[in-house]
Order: structure tokens, then sequence, then C-alpha cells
């Protein structure tokens, strides 16, 4: 059995992922295909996670492909996390992940419907509410804002009490309509920072709707995608990132022939079988990632690039924040002062050429701000603590 080291997966991680300079891609749709999918619960990450991986991406491109071309596409799929998929890839999603979320989503709401007073049935009241709602957008191919929804629909316009759902009502029904993939989120009436989409019908959105897979189908084609993208990972790493089940996994490993390889610490891995060569070197870099990175946020098992840092970069609740990268480890992380400017945090000592490539991607994304402070719910220990460590030479 071939056996990967940890030196290996991040240098797989570095051309795969496209962020060595040599690796770096020209456009939104060449980022996502690197990575299968990108992580979308807050809207800059899209930007960001793009940002990183070109020297050339703008937020016009990314408005593009979201919003005029719809090459890319949101959709609630694993783990009940928002993601952008290229668009082939959202019969998959629908199939799989975003089917098991849309059922987790039924239950509960039809639950707090009945325990709120809303109905003596949360299914029918769940499925009238659905009606109404996709009613109002049969006459508006453009779509509508949520606020303009609720007034449109009264019956979710309401507030539960007695319940421990979350959300308001009118948020779950529209939450779950997505997840169903009746609803996309159309058009963004706020800016690329923000979420104020207007919810439209995923037939308008798209203009032809592709042709459904079985749920197998779905996951197997995610996997596959995720091996080429993160792979070699383990079953755990599988599991977790799909929000699904060993039994799943396995099954979609078995049908794509995938080969087991040894990681460092023992662990097993998986490939595809026509993946098992090793990637080139990249040479050094450096790559400064936004909070909840599909990169950070890929693998469950973390220790290979973060090593002594995941309490550091991760808050209690495991989202990551900010991740300042050299040659395939994260060595701290980034945040901006009052007037925008770029500033590391470091965890750890670095060679003067690796703080001066990192310094050159903080000017850089400083430059590609442009003065504007990026809002953000996620915040890891690190980016909340002042600079612990420079790099001999470097700057103060």
């Amino acid at each position: 059995m071939r056996h990967v080291t940890d030196s290996e997966r991040r240098a797989r991680l570095a051309v795969r992922h496209a962020l060595a300079p040599a690796f770096r891609v020209a456009s939104p749709e060449a980022v996502t295909a690197a990575l299968t999918v990108l992580h979308a619960t807050e809207p800059a990450t899209v930007h960001l996670s793009c940002w990183a991986r070109s020297a050339s991406v703008t937020v016009a491109d990314l408005d593009r492909a979201l919003h005029t071309d719809r090459s890319l596409v949101k959709q609630l799929a694993m783990r009940r996390t928002l993601f952008v998929f290229p668009r082939d890839l959202l019969p998959a999603a629908w199939a799989g992940p975003s089917a098991r979320v849309a059922a987790t989503e039924r239950a509960r709401m039809a639950k707090d419907a009945v325990l709120a007073g809303l109905a003596g049935d949360g299914h029918d009241w769940l499925d009238r509410a659905r009606a109404e709602v996709l009613a109002v957008l049969a006459t508006e191919p453009e779509g509508r804002t949520a606020i303009e929804l609720r007034r449109a629909v009264p019956m979710i316009d309401v507030k539960l009490t007695g319940t421990t759902g979350g959300q308001a009502p009118a948020a779950r029904v529209l939450t779950q309509l997505g997840a169903t993939a009746d609803m996309v989120r159309g058009v963004n009436t706020g800016g690329w920072h923000t979420s104020r989409p207007r919810w439209t019908l995923m037939k308008d959105w798209l203009g032809e709707i592709p042709a459904p897979v079985t749920a197998a189908e779905g996951y197997r084609e995610l996997i596959r995608r995720w091996l080429f993208s993160f792979g070699p990972g383990t079953e755990d790493d599988l599991v977790w990132w799909l929000g699904s089940t060993k039994a799943v996994v396995r099954a979609a490993l078995a049908d794509l022939g995938a080969v087991p390889v040894t990681l460092d610490h023992d662990a097993t891995g998986w490939l595809l079988p026509d993946d098992l060569d090793e990637v080139p070197d990249p040479g050094p870099w450096a790559a400064l990632l936004p909070v909840l990175d599909p990169t950070v946020m890929g693998w469950q098992h973390r220790d290979f690039y973060l090593g002594q840092h995941r309490a550091a970069l991760f808050d209690t609740r495991g989202n990551a924040g900010t991740t300042a990268w050299a040659d395939g480890r994260a060595v701290g992380c980034w945040v901006q002062d009052e007037s925008g400017v770029v500033e590391l945090r470091l965890l750890e000592d670095v060679p003067d050429a690796t703080r001066h490539a990192l310094d050159t991607e903080a000017a850089r994304l400083t430059t590609w701000l442009d003065g504007f402070r990026v809002p953000s719910l996620y915040s890891s220990p690190a980016m909340k603590a002042p600079p612990r460590l420079t790099s001999p030479g470097a700057p103060r």
C-alpha cells in the first residue's frame, strides 16, 4: 500500500487548491472546480476564497458568474451549510446532501408548528406554506426578497413560541424550500459582503432544470470530486464533510474503485484509482484565506496542516477564522486595522523569506479591498489576540 506523507499531502493541497502562485487560476469557475464547492455561509468568503487563488479575479467577475451567467449557484447542502456549486454539480447535491437536509428541516418545522399552535398537523401547515410561497413566485420571475415574501404570505409572517427552532417561521420555510431546490437565492440586493437575495424559482433562475440523479449517484459524484480536490482523505473526513453516513461513503468509495493509501500516524486515506502519482513540487508559497475557507474546512482530521494551532484558529463551535499559510501549513491568521490595512497575526516564527511572502500577500489583499473592512460573524482566538511572534528581521 502506498504511503502518503503529510508533506506530500501539503504539496497536493497547494497544487489542487490553486494556492501556490504557479497554479493560481483566472476565473471564479476555475476556483470552484479546484475546490469542488465554495463555502458561502459568509458572503464575503466566496469572493476572498477566489481572490486568494487568482491574480485577477474581481468582485465583478463573481457577480457575473453568480448572477448573470449563473454558472455558479448557491445551494444549501452538506451539514446544513450554504455552498456555491458549479452548475453541473447541482443535481448531485439535490439528490444527496440537500435532500437529507430538507428532510431534517421538514421534520423540525412540522414539529415546531404544532408546538407553537399554528396547526394540528405540522406537515400540512408546511405544505400549505410552501405552496403559497411558490404561488407568489410563479408570477415573479425576477424573485422577491424575504421581507416581500413575508408580506405576501401572512401565514409565514408569525412568531413561534414554546419551541427551540431558532429562526422565525418565514426564514425556516424559505430555507426548507431552498434545500428542496424549489427556490434559489437569486440576485443579491445588497453589497458583495452581505446576503440579501431575491428568492427565485429554480426553474426561472436556471432556465432549464438539469436531469435528476439518484442519491447514490449524487453522493458518488460529490465524493469523486472531493477525492480529486482533497484526497487523500479518510472515511471520517468524508462522513464529516458530507454530513452523511459511513455506509454512504463506503458504497461510493467502492463504486469509484478508490484506492487505500496509508497516511502518517497510520491512518488510511483514499485516492481515485487514476490519481496515485505525486503532484509537482509547488515551490515556496504563502496565502491568506478567509473565514470558513473551503481548504481550512475541507477535512475533519486537520493536524497535517494545523499542527498545534487548531484551538487558536477555530472558534469553540468548529468554525475557522482567517488563516495565514506558508508552504501548506497554517502559521497564523490575519485581521484588518481601522483603516482596512491587512495585518498578520503569526502563531509561530517563520523564516525571513516566508515572512516577506506573507507580507506581500497582505499588501495585495489590502490593495484589493481598497479600504473596505470585511465584516464577519466568526472570530478565532488568534484573530482577537495581538501579534505573538514576529520573524527575525521582519518589520514590527
